[in-house]
């Protein structure tokens, strides 16, 4: 589609209009915001980028849990051409604070609790609010070349000096590409299952995280739920009441949902009967299996607490 830089998404987010794009839990609420809501906050984040005079090559560390003004505060750094610093939520002060100086960046976007005294920072939490002073409106993207670096990834948890990974602007759009091609040609079916709803566990300070919470879903006129909560009863729970079709986790997450249905099943005495079934299904079509197990997929038989 000739993109040039990731900073073109943002037409896409403004083209899907008022069909949602995130939703996430706050407390006992749930927050939902549309695409053009993203687009815009990352517009006025862009313009706030250049009141603080922040520019194309300057380093900004994008620190908090995955939240739609996450999502808005990164774009907004690609349209500037700024270079975003994601840092693992769960990261430790001193090694945040040791990558920060390292990439000398200009600006923390960060949630309350990571605030740290003597840097300029803005709080997730506080920036649609903060960007109202800024005029609405799309703002022409920097001049950016696929070989421009897009982010700084870095890897936590480690007490040597810490290493980054440059990703480019260009290694995001090879990799997005070839999945956009092979949408496109089924692009005539997806109303039979709009809306596809990601449930994204995965942080977006990781690119997979980024690829499965950012880039695929517009593509597919998806939604994003983001949660906090990594509790196997607390993922079943969303994955019901928000519909969910598609869960993005790790290995670990869907061992850990086994457990959660297989301690479900034993305490109802039907763990046996399932674990035969499970044995007898091996090798039938997919389709056979998903009406052999339509009652785990249904949740009709979970206790969820």
């Amino acid at each position: 589609m000739g993109r040039t830089s990731v900073a073109d998404y943002q037409l896409d987010f403004e083209r899907l209009g008022s069909e949602q794009a995130y939703a996430e839990r706050r407390g006992y609420r749930v927050a939902r915001h549309t695409y053009s809501n993203v687009a815009d906050a990352a517009f006025r984040f862009a313009r706030e980028l250049n009141a603080r005079q922040i520019r194309k090559g300057d380093r900004v560390m994008l620190w908090g849990p995955n939240s739609a003004a996450w999502v808005a505060a990164f774009l907004g750094c690609a349209n500037r051409g700024v270079i975003a610093v994601p840092m693992d939520h769960a990261a430790s002060p001193e090694f945040a604070l040791r990558v920060f100086h390292q990439v000398n960046a200009h600006l923390l976007v960060c949630s309350r609790d990571h605030v740290q005294p003597g840097l300029q920072t803005i709080f997730l939490d506080d920036l649609q609010t903060l960007l109202q002073s800024h005029a609405p409106g799309s703002l022409a993207p920097e001049k950016i070349n696929p070989e421009d670096a897009l982010e700084i990834v870095f890897t936590s948890g480690t007490t040597a000096e810490p290493k980054g990974v440059v990703i480019s602007h260009g290694n995001v759009l090879a990799n997005i590409a070839p999945l956009e091609e092979q949408i496109a040609g089924y692009s005539k079916y997806l109303r039979f299952v709009h809306p596809l709803r990601f449930l994204n566990l995965l942080p977006l300070s990781h690119v997979f995280g980024q690829f499965l919470g950012m880039y695929l879903p517009p593509l597919l006129r998806g939604s994003v739920f983001f949660q906090d909560s990594l509790k196997p009863g607390d993922v079943i729970d969303t994955i019901h009441c928000e519909r969910v079709s598609v869960l993005v986790a790790v290995p670990r997450m869907l061992q850990s949902l086994k457990e959660k249905i297989e301690r479900d099943l034993d305490g109802t005495g039907k763990l046996a009967a399932f674990r035969h079934d499970y044995t007898a299904a091996e090798g039938k079509h997919f389709l056979r299996r998903r009406w052999m197990f339509r009652r785990i997929h249904h949740g009709v038989d979970l206790a969820l607490p």
